[in-house]
């Protein structure tokens, strides 16, 4: 017998609806397939197995000890299959995987997402949290929320907001050293992170070019979230995208003491695959994200 492998699965597939309907019509017919196409396809495999699998009798079909021997695997290893597939299907359906990163996540998505699952009960929402780009084709995430140009081969992209920055810091920071009025006010202060190029970046533009980074201890918190945090529990001054703090500021825990917002060119984008675009559940939460965030663009 030549290896398993190589016999096709249509053969397989015809002889295990026979053996199961006893029929070569019936089996033609939940399979979508003439007599004559059933008849060959289990011909074939018997000549791959070397050994008859029916005794074709009058009026009469049976199964040969050969062929009561391998319908049993057969059907299970289909029912198998057919589960797997079942299974990915329910969830290609029902589950929504969104990959973000933590900031976003927690400053925009937890504020909205009870929103579109109310809307539909029907989808299920996963999310993904990392810095990292997304491999789609490695990954059960369906769409991104990512930082970048908008520029991917084979993604769609829809931009969703800036990713511009400025210096934030608690009001009670900023009244230990009789308040904030100009730029180099903020060296007094300790900067969360001054190893972030975007500090330089911005005290560039605020007329500070030589401002004083290196020297200072460094701490990297891994997401702007948490440099957000520490900044409202008055352990510095944050660098921060205003967008995500707007409640932050009206409740009097953050500041934006400067009007001077850069941009660091890698703003936030949706993407999905290019093929994905009419997937029920994409289309769904492009529509919400479309309704929900007024700078959402296509």
């Amino acid at each position: 017998m030549k290896p398993s492998r190589k016999i096709p699965l249509n053969a397989l597939r015809a002889f295990e609806a026979t053996a199961r309907l006893m029929s070569f019509t019936k089996a033609g017919e939940e399979l979508g397939m003439t007599q004559t196409a059933i008849s060959y396809q289990i011909r074939l495999l018997e000549d791959q197995l070397g050994e008859p699998l029916f005794l074709r009798r009058p009026r009469h079909l049976a199964l040969s000890d050969a062929g009561a021997k391998l319908h049993p695997k057969i059907a299970q290893a289909f029912a198998l299959i057919d589960e797997a597939v079942a299974g990915v299907e329910t969830q290609s359906r029902s589950a929504l995987v969104i990959h973000t990163n933590a900031t976003f996540a927690s400053r925009w998505l937890a504020a909205h997402i009870g929103t579109f699952q109310l809307e539909h009960p029907e989808i299920a929402v996963r999310l993904e949290l990392s810095n990292d780009l997304v491999d789609f084709s490695a990954s059960d995430a369906d769409v991104a929320i990512r930082a970048g140009r908008g520029q991917w081969p084979g993604l769609t992209s829809h931009f969703v907001m800036k990713g511009h920055f400025t210096p934030m810091l608690s009001p009670a920071l900023a009244a230990t050293i009789g308040g904030v009025h100009e730029p180099a006010d903020l060296l007094k202060l300790r900067i969360i992170d001054p190893g972030d190029p975007w500090w330089r970046m911005w005290f560039t533009a605020a007329g500070l070019p030589d401002a004083d980074l290196d020297s200072r201890a460094r701490s990297r918190m891994g997401a702007q979230v948490f440099e957000a945090a520490a900044a409202i529990a008055g352990q510095g001054v944050g660098i921060l995208n205003p967008d995500f703090y707007a409640d932050d500021v009206a409740l009097g825990r953050l500041i934006q003491p400067f009007d001077l917002i850069e941009d660091s060119g890698y703003h936030y984008w949706f993407v999905y695959p290019e093929s994905r675009a009419n997937v029920p559940k994409i289309r769904a939460f492009r529509a919400f994200m479309r309704k929900a965030m007024p700078s959402f663009r296509d």
